[in-house]
C-alpha cells in the first residue's frame, strides 16, 4: 500500500469517527433549539472557513471563485441549492439527535448510498446492476417493516438521507475545491444566520451570550466541528479507491447506532433489528457489488496500459 494510500485511509477514517460522534457534541446543547443550533453553526462554520482560507493561502482562489459566479449563473444556483440542501440536512440531524431519534437518524446514512444509486438512474439516467436493484428492494423492505410496526413512516431517516443524497448529486455537478465550496454554501445563507441570531438576541430569547461560557464556546465551535471533518474528507477520499471509501463510510452510522442504544438507551427492539437486519445485509450486497466492478475496471485499465 503506497503512502499516500495510508495517509488518505487515515485521513477518511479520522473524517467518519468524528462524524460518528457528533452527536455528543450536539447532546451537549441539548438545551439550545435545533434552529439556534443550525444558525450558529452556518454563522461560526463561515467565518471558520475563511480562517482555514486566510492560513492555507487560498484567498486569492476564492476571490477567484466569487468572480466565477457571476459569470456563471448555473454554478451559482447550484452551490446556492447546495448550501439550502446541507442546511435542511443538518437541522434534521441536529433535532433528531436532541429529539432522542439517533437509531433513526444513523438508518437515513445507512440508506444515503442507495438513495444516491436511485437518483443516479432518475436524474443522470444510470442503470442499476442486478446487485443494486437486490440492494435497494432488501432496504425498501426493511423500511417497509419499520412502517408497518410502528404505524408511521420514518421521515427523520428519509429526510436525512435524501437531503444529504440531493446536496451530493449537486456537488457532483460543479467542480469547485471543497474548501472553497463549503466557504461559498456557508456564504449563501451566512446573512440569514446573521439576522435570526441578533433578532433572537435583541429579544432576549438566544442562548448565544445569555446563559453560560460552556454554551457560548460549543456554539462558536460548531462551526469548526462542523468544517474540520469535511476538509479531512476531501484530502482524504482522492487518496483512496472509491470501493474503499464505501467501506469506511459505513462508521459514522454504527457509531451513531451504537451512541443511540449504549449511551443514549434510545428503544432498539426485535422489530428494528429485523429492519436495520435486511438493511445491513443490503449494504453489504451493495459495497460487494461496488469493490468488484472496481477490481474488474481497474485490471482493465492495466490491460490497456500493458497493451500500449
Amino acid at each position: 500500500m503506497k503512502q499516500s494510500e495510508q495517509i488518505g485511509i487515515f485521513y477518511t477514517v479520522f473524517a467518519y469517527i468524528v462524524w460518528g460522534l457528533l452527536p455528543i457534541y450536539w447532546k451537549f446543547l441539548g438545551h439550545v433549539s435545533a434552529d439556534e443550533i443550525l444558525a450558529n453553526r452556518i454563522f461560526w462554520a463561515f467565518w471558520f472557513m475563511l480562517l482555514v482560507l486566510l492560513f492555507g493561502k487560498k484567498w486569492n482562489m476564492f476571490f477567484v471563485s466569487l468572480k466565477m459566479l457571476k459569470q456563471q449563473p448555473k454554478t451559482f444556483l447550484a452551490l446556492a441549492t447546495a448550501s439550502v440542501l446541507v442546511s435542511c440536512n443538518w437541522f434534521i440531524y441536529i433535532w433528531a439527535v436532541n429529539a432522542e431519534k439517533m437509531v433513526e437518524a444513523s438508518l437515513g446514512y445507512y440508506i444515503n448510498p442507495l438513495i444516491s444509486v436511485l437518483l443516479g438512474v432518475i436524474v443522470l439516467k444510470e442503470k442499476m446492476s442486478i446487485a443494486q436493484i437486490i440492494s435497494f428492494f432488501l432496504a425498501l423492505t426493511g423500511v417497509l417493516i419499520l412502517t408497518i410496526a410502528y404505524g408511521q413512516f420514518p421521515w427523520v431517516a428519509f429526510g436525512v438521507a435524501i437531503t444529504f443524497g440531493i446536496y451530493g448529486l449537486v456537488k457532483k455537478m460543479v467542480k469547485v475545491d471543497s474548501g472553497i465550496g463549503l466557504t461559498l454554501e456557508t456564504m449563501f445563507l451566512m446573512p440569514l444566520a446573521f439576522i435570526y441570531i441578533l433578532f433572537q438576541f435583541l429579544n432576549g430569547q438566544t442562548a448565544l451570550f445569555s446563559t453560560s461560557l460552556s454554551t457560548d464556546l460549543l456554539l462558536m465551535g460548531s462551526g469548526a466541528a462542523t468544517a474540520i471533518p469535511l476538509l479531512y474528507f476531501a484530502k482524504g477520499v482522492i487518496r483512496i479507491p472509491l470501493y474503499l471509501a464505501g467501506f469506511i463510510q459505513y462508521i459514522a452510522p454504527t457509531l451513531m447506532l451504537i451512541l443511540g442504544v449504549i449511551i443514549y438507551k434510545e428503544p432498539f427492539e426485535a422489530t428494528q433489528i429485523i429492519a436495520f437486519s435486511f438493511i445491513w445485509g443490503a449494504l453489504i450486497l451493495f459495497t460487494f457489488s461496488a469493490v468488484k466492478v472496481s477490481n474488474y475496471n481497474r485490471k482493465q485499465r492495466k490491460k490497456i496500459r500493458t497493451a500500449s
